[in-house]
């Protein structure tokens, strides 16, 4: 056989393997480029058989960037549009497409309306952040006049002079925002076409109804809280927080219950403290030869203004009247008047001790306080006994070589000012009149031993110490 006739043979058999051969509506396409993709073929939705793999990569991001744009489906059938144009969006495809054509090679380059040559690859999409906010903004499901906000139900605001009521919940239109840019930005990525916005849950919907029975008892609790009212005894003075004022410290009610504004609790705490304590502030006295005189000292109530806090917040949430004694850090003898009807009164000016019990004068005796001259005056205020105690060395200063600027033993030591007390001084002959004036005591106010003694067995620790001039 010549080259000829052999060359024309291999023509003829080219010529009948080209021949398109239909089985089953299949089509086996065996002559065709296979540097190119097979008819039909679509790679991340993009028609590119006939193509190279470069030309096919060209295609598919060329299409994204030109062509792709994502419908949104709203309620009702209508839909809104995303292009991908107006978002700067881009899909790149990384790799993968010539494993594709060469799968195709493989498997005999099938083709045809039967067969399906379409794959995904992954991509790397990109688009541009704020331009995508933007376009969401303008959507009508966000933007519309026409939308109706979901509400659930809710107890309604305080207006004074008004019970709390459970305001309806309301079934709108509305789409969570956060639940939609999610679904948008899952549908970019995986490069889809469309979505819906109720398939995809992003609609707002109510999930508290008026008969709920959380929201109801919630309800009745802030009218509890309205119609209540705390009362402050301070001795036979008081102070009454209504409920109408209660219902302005409530910051809101849900599930954990009853939320109280702390800063204003303490404030109206703070209030009665500045009104009602005493400790460290001026107070009258009405001395034992007749004079008034102003006071001040350490001595007094002096409320706990933090766990007072605390306990009225907890009492507000039960939603129940009651009075009540305010807790105190410090505390006197008696609410209305400090020191009450039994306390010592040194009148320094006079020289001159006095134990009143029940508001009568049961001791009394002349004294010696503090040098004047050496300016070691006794100081006047309002006290407290700290303690008593017998057989008491009482010692001055320690000077360097080691002894004391005085020790003096004292058979009843009485406290009220730090190293300040009631004492015998057995040393003295005299007492009253001038003495302390150039010869008085380092602070302390002395007594003759027989009345120390027996002031000794009438005072107690507490006992309110009034000292003045």
């Amino acid at each position: 056989m010549s080259r000829r006739q052999s060359h024309a043979g291999t023509v003829g058999i080219i010529a009948f393997l080209t021949a398109v051969f239909m089985l089953a509506g299949s089509v086996v396409a065996l002559a065709d480029d296979a540097s190119k993709f097979v008819p039909g073929t679509k790679i991340n939705g993009v028609l590119v058989g006939g193509m190279t793999v470069e030309e096919a990569k060209v295609q598919i991001e060329g299409f994204y960037g030109r062509e792709y744009q994502l419908t949104v489906k709203v309620k009702g059938g209508a839909s809104e549009v995303i292009k991908g144009s107006d978002i700067q969006y881009q899909v790149v495809i990384t790799d993968g497409l010539q494993n594709i054509l060469a799968q195709q090679n493989s498997n005999g380059r099938v083709a045809g309306p039967d067969i399906d040559n379409s794959s995904v690859l992954k991509s790397t999409v990109t688009y541009q952040e704020e331009k995508l906010k933007e376009r969401l903004d303008s959507l009508a499901c966000i933007s519309s006049k026409d939308i109706v906000v979901t509400q659930n139900a809710r107890i309604s605001a305080w207006q004074e002079g008004q019970p709390f009521t459970v305001i309806a919940e309301v079934q709108g239109n509305s789409v969570n925002r956060g639940k939609l840019d999610e679904a948008v930005k899952a549908a970019l990525t995986q490069e889809n076409r469309q979505f819906s916005l109720e398939e995809k849950n992003c609609y707002d919907t109510v999930t508290v109804t008026s008969t709920d029975s959380e929201l109801v008892a919630r309800c009745a609790a802030l009218n509890q809280i309205r119609d209540m009212k705390v009362t402050y005894l301070f001795g036979s003075q008081s102070e009454v927080l209504t409920g109408e004022q209660l219902c302005t410290w409530i910051d809101g009610a849900d599930q954990t219950g009853i939320h109280i504004n702390g800063t204003k609790a303490a404030e109206y705490i703070q209030s009665l403290a500045g009104k009602y304590d005493t400790a460290g502030k001026a107070r009258a006295f009405k001395a034992t030869d007749g004079r008034d005189l102003s006071l001040s000292g350490a001595y007094g109530w002096r409320m706990n203004q933090e766990a007072e806090t605390q306990a009225l917040m907890a009492i507000i949430k039960t939603g129940q009247s009651q009075e009540r004694t305010p807790q105190y850090s410090l505390a006197a003898a008696d609410r209305n008047v400090d020191w009450g009807s039994t306390y010592v009164e040194a009148d320094m000016a006079a020289q001159h001790v006095y134990l009143y019990q029940n508001g009568s004068i049961v001791w009394d005796s002349p004294c010696v306080t503090g040098n004047v001259s050496k300016k070691l005056t006794t100081p006047e205020g309002i006290y407290t006994l700290a303690y008593k105690q017998t057989d008491r060395v009482l010692r001055g200063d320690k000077k360097p070589d080691g002894t004391y600027e005085y020790e003096s033993h004292v058979d009843y030591w009485m406290p009220f000012n730090g190293g300040i007390g009631f004492h015998d001084a057995s040393w003295r002959s005299k007492f009253g009149g001038t003495i302390y004036q150039t010869g008085g005591s380092h602070g302390c106010i002395n007594l003759p031993p027989q009345k120390a003694k027996a002031l000794y067995g009438l005072i107690y620790t507490g006992i309110p110490v009034i000292c003045h001039y």
